[in-house]
């Protein structure tokens, strides 16, 4: 279980995650979605121990990602969006590599690797070198090396960019397959590959958690008043009188000419959250007006997303004639303030070199230790 509870994150005066709170849990994939500049990356990068938060905690399995990071990042596998490759290595020889950091134990290393080559086919690319890879083969390998270890949490950064059609269905089939004995979290900007593979969806909008739910609840929790089309064989007249007398219909729009099945395009709105379908079809057949087809509009995700961030960008830029005064009066007090805001800034800076300099010692402190029993062993 990841449990992400009110962390805070602050890029000098901007706050790129604002208390942000969610619990996911083993058995589901989630989607992790936002327009850019919302803190997803962020928010990743401080759930896998890369970034420290400013305020708020983050346990992975039940192990605090900073007081506890060692044992906390056994359980994560990471695939940013540009994967973290060394092209002058094979295949094999990286995702070796990848197991020594991560420390799988010996006797489990060449089994591990040769069952997560066939997981995502690359067998037989796996004695070729890494920079004669084409791109989509490349995310293959950046998606191989977050499985080593099998770890509990998977978080995959836009894993299917660069790949094409075929390799997609691939990529997603296996995404699928994972969720049974992992949490798989997936961010991407392609909101039909969410809706395709995501059994719930989180909407980021600047820093906070916007909205969650399957896409299914989503789409039903933002879909509004209901619209039904339908063609039809009939004049305005005869359709509007027909359709008048429904229940709870509350509009109806009649096209001028005929579409392109023969019949009239009519829009009818529905008032109500029963389904009206049948009574429609009813009133048609008694007025001796074919229906040609029907359908009920729905909102997809796109819609949902973009009504979500929409409404949020809109508060968030919306500024009063009494804020334009505000801002104008404190112009010379903000001026004052920016060599503290550089100062902050600076340290702020500092601290994640510091942070990843200690990331970087404990990973060659881990290789050094493993060249060492390795060379107990040969002798």
């Amino acid at each position: 279980m990841i449990e992400v509870k009110d962390i805070v994150k602050n890029y000098g005066n901007h706050r790129a995650v604002d208390h942000l709170s969610f619990t996911l849990e083993k058995g589901k994939i989630y989607g992790f979605l936002g327009p850019n500049g919302a803190g997803k990356s962020t928010t990743m990068n401080i759930m896998t121990g890369y970034l420290a938060a400013d305020e708020g905690t983050v346990t992975i399995e039940g192990y605090d990602i900073v007081r506890k990071s060692e044992e906390a990042k056994k359980h994560i596998g990471y695939l940013p969006e540009i994967p973290p490759l060394y092209t002058d290595m094979t295949v094999r020889e990286y995702l070796v590599f990848a197991a020594e950091l991560k420390r799988v134990p010996k006797a489990e290393r060449k089994e591990q690797i040769q069952k997560i080559l066939e997981m995502t086919q690359l067998t037989e690319y796996s004695d070729r070198m890494i920079r004669n890879l084409s791109k989509g083969y490349k995310q293959r390998v950046g998606l191989a090396q977050a499985l080593i270890g099998f770890p509990d949490v998977i978080i995959l950064d836009e894993p299917t960019v660069g790949l094409d059609p075929q390799q997609i269905i691939e990529i997603r089939n296996l995404i699928k397959s994972l969720k049974e004995d992992h949490i798989v979290i997936l961010s991407s900007h392609i909101l039909s590959e969410v809706n395709e593979v995501c059994d719930d969806v989180m909407i980021i909008s600047h820093g906070k958690l916007a909205t969650q739910g399957t896409p299914e609840e989503l789409e039903e929790k933002f879909k509004g008043t209901e619209h039904i089309k339908l063609s039809i064989l009939g004049n305005e007249a005869q359709i509007k009188g027909a359709l008048v007398g429904v229940p709870d219909v509350s509009e109806i729009e009649v096209g001028e000419e005929p579409d392109s099945q023969g019949g009239l395009l009519v829009t009818v709105t529905n008032n109500s959250q029963n389904d009206i379908r049948a009574d429609i079809a009813r009133a048609l057949a008694a007025a001796g007006l074919p229906v040609l087809s029907m359908e009920v509009e729905k909102k997809s995700l796109e819609d949902v997303f973009l009504e979500v961030t929409g409404e949020s960008e809109v508060a968030e830029s919306s500024v009063s004639e009494d804020d334009e005064v505000s801002i104008e009066d404190t112009k010379e007090s903000s001026d004052d303030s920016t060599d503290e805001d550089t100062k902050s800034d600076k340290e702020s800076d500092s601290s994640e070199v510091d942070l990843k300099s200690d990331e970087e010692m404990s990973a060659s402190e881990d290789i050094t230790a493993d060249e060492t029993t390795d060379t107990k062993e040969a002798e």
